[in-house]
């Protein structure tokens, strides 16, 4: 089992910066990928981004330019640098690590708890 531990998150000013953190922990892994989702009260979650164990990163349009998603490899842990916060930003973050087990039989998803980001004056 792997566990996911979000963290990060928190009440900022618009174009302010956060970084948040995707933590795992329990049976290693190498191979993966790794999103971020956000959801507001009311709307429907939505992807983020995206980072595969291979390093390839991916960014939906509402984000590029602002946000960097990066990981570190020797502690599978990923990072979200949220820079230039718009208010439409404020959401619930959550992280997801689709996992191959190291059999290559199984593939496994993963869900952080979620943190708060608030974009607010």
């Amino acid at each position: 089992q792997v566990q996911v531990m979000e963290s990060g998150g928190g009440l900022v000013q618009p174009g302010g910066s956060l970084r948040l953190s995707c933590a795992t922990s329990g049976i290693p892994f190498q191979t993966y990928v790794m999103k971020w989702f956000r959801q507001a009260p009311g709307k429907e979650r939505e992807e983020v981004a995206t980072i595969t164990s291979n390093g390839n990163t991916g960014y939906e349009e509402p984000v590029k330019g602002r946000f960097t998603i990066s990981r570190d490899r020797t502690k599978n842990v990923a990072y979200l640098q949220m820079n230039s916060l718009k208010p439409e930003d404020t959401a619930v973050y959550y992280c997801k690590w689709t996992i191959l087990s190291e059999d290559k039989t199984t593939v496994n998803e993963y869900w952080g708890q979620g943190t708060q980001v608030t974009v607010s004056s």
